[in-house]
């Protein structure tokens, strides 16, 4: 089949199901240049899912929206990855993606509770004192309900959907091939492969559980001398990968903020200690909650904050963090070379216009200079540079799109408590105590203390593996493996010269042979051999000729 991609018999009539619905909103376009209708030509067009003809009076962001809802909830969840990727899709595309909201049904009590009581044991009657079999929300993943545990403590128990696994790896397997194709059908640029491999790896994060109780430890584990900052405690003795229990957080909706001002909190505090507590995650720890948007955090007595639902987090390595600080840094020092080069790295690429980059870099940085600091937006600021990302065909790291999605939720979480934040005076202090710990007498001290550690390793296993080279090189098993860019070009010249080289061996042995049969044979030459010593000089003629007009073809 196309891309030499196998495609089961249920996949197929999955991918029928989605061109189906694709055709139906008007992406017909898309399934032809994915080749997915090669891929089910065998099958009845009556199979498509729909027929009807799209909606044209919706703008295509609207109608792609309205194609993921349909397919279901792993490509809602395909969509809300996207809708984080502003250096690849247009704005309009971005925002609109950005409504995407699981609309799922909630399960009866008795069908969602069937898995989790097989794996306890015992019935959730008998392991809690109460259940609310109401649900407080409901996923297209999890469901949520309070209860109580014998000890009189309130909890909150998520349980994962019965039976979602395989439909949502059926779906996985199908998006992965999908964006194998894509990238044979000249949408390499939009990095189909590599989207769909982050977006599987979170995707089977959420589906466990109990890493959202990991995740939300190790946020605790940071925040433990914070008084003003809290996090649910998790109870590990009925917590497990299709259920986490966690406790039950009282306080006032960060989504209600009538109620907050009704309690009489103090908005600009709360958005001051919900800023830093966010930046701390992101500069300090290097862990971070990815999505800290008013519903994912609770207001409590003397402006305290409360941050749950850790299903989604963010990890940036030392380095990542560090070439962040340098663009950051690069924009205040007005260096649109040292900018370009930074987004260069990121985008994992060498190519492109480094000059036509470094003016658009230096266009923005114009742009941004001179604004009172106070009408300086980060995402604002954020989306531009991305922008200028996006016309250059560069794409960011998944790392860095996590990043800047926190980054505008947070920024727009802390304009509704206080209109007049400012997120860059808020990130200011992490920055420049990065910058000192970088360049202080410490970091200087780790890099040396490394750095004679590598040294000392070196050379200590330096003559190991020697030996164990020359080892190899006198049994025989040495092998040399070079990779050349342009490889069949370079063959192809290859072959020429070998071929040419070959022609100047016979032209010599030619013009050689028949110098020796004449000189041999003397005045008693017969007329057969003088035919064929003639031959020999004629042929080494006739190859001489061509060999110069080839190499001069060649030039």
């Amino acid at each position: 089949m196309s891309g030499g991609l196998f495609f089961a018999a249920h996949d197929l009539r999955r991918l029928t199901e989605i061109a189906g619905i694709l055709i139906a909103h008007g992406f017909g376009d898309l399934v032809r240049q994915l080749g997915i209708d090669r891929l089910i030509g065998g099958i009845k067009k009556a199979t498509f899912h729909k027929q009807a003809a799209p909606n044209h009076s919706l703008a295509p962001e609207a109608r792609l929206r309205l194609a993921l809802e349909e397919l279901g909830p792993t490509f809602v969840k395909l969509g809300q990855i996207l809708s984080t990727r502003a250096d690849l899709l247009p704005p309009a595309y971005i925002a609109e993606l950005g409504h995407l909201r699981d609309k799922v049904r909630t399960l009866d009590w008795a069908d969602l509770i069937v898995e989790v009581e097989a794996e306890l044991g015992i019935p959730l009657a008998e392991a809690f004192d109460a259940l609310d079999t109401t649900p407080l929300a409901a996923g297209s993943i999890a469901q949520v309900h309070r209860a109580r545990l014998k000890t009189g403590e309130d909890v909150v128990l998520k349980i994962r959907r019965p039976g979602i696994v395989p439909v949502i790896e059926a779906d996985l397997r199908l998006i992965g091939r999908l964006a194998s194709l894509a990238e044979t059908e000249g949408l390499s640029r939009f990095r189909p492969v590599e989207i769909a491999t982050e977006f599987a790896r979170s995707l089977r994060s959420e589906l466990d559980l109990a890493n959202e109780c990991r995740n939300a430890e190790r946020v605790a584990a940071s925040f433990a001398d914070d008084p003003n900052i809290r996090i649910p405690t998790v109870h590990w003795q009925w917590s497990r990968e299709n259920m986490n229990v966690q406790s039950h957080v009282s306080g006032l909706p960060g989504s209600d903020l009538t109620a907050v001002r009704a309690a009489g909190l103090d908005l600009t505090v709360l958005a001051r200690r919900g800023a830093d507590a966010v930046l701390k995650m992101i500069f300090a720890d290097r862990f971070y909650h990815a999505d800290p948007h008013p519903g994912n955090v609770f207001y409590g007595p003397g402006n305290e904050i409360s941050f749950i639902d850790f299903g989604m987090v963010g990890q940036l390595t030392r380095q990542r963090r560090d070439e962040l600080v340098d663009l950051l840094f690069g924009v205040v020092e007005k260096r649109a070379d040292k900018v370009a080069g930074i987004l260069l790295r990121w985008a994992g690429t060498d190519g492109g216009d480094v000059v036509q980059l470094a003016a658009e870099v230096e266009r923005f940085i114009d742009r941004v200079h001179g604004v009172p600091l106070g009408e300086l937006h980060l995402s604002g600021m954020i989306s531009d540079l991305v922008a200028v990302m996006r016309e250059h065909h560069l794409a960011l790291p998944y790392d860095l799109t996590m990043l800047i999605k926190a980054f505008i939720s947070l920024e727009g979480m802390g304009r509704e408590l206080d209109p007049g934040f400012d997120m860059i005076s808020a990130a200011q202090p992490f920055l420049e105590d990065l910058v000192w710990q970088r360049r202080g007498p410490q970091e200087w001290m780790r890099r040396t203390r490394e750095g004679i550690a590598d040294g000392f390793g070196l050379m200590t296993e330096l003559p190991h593996d020697l030996r164990k080279l020359l080892d190899v090189a006198q049994t025989g098993r040495l092998k040399l493996h070079i990779e050349l860019d342009q490889g069949e070009r370079y063959l192809k010249r290859l072959d020429r010269l070998m071929a040419r080289l070959t022609m100047g061996i016979v032209i010599a042995a030619l013009t050689i042979g028949s110098s020796i049969v004449m000189a041999a044979s003397g005045d008693e030459l017969s007329i057969g051999v003088s035919i064929f010593a003639l031959l020999g000089f004629f042929g080494a003629v006739l190859g001489g000729v061509w060999l110069l007009w080839a190499i001069w073809r060649d030039r």
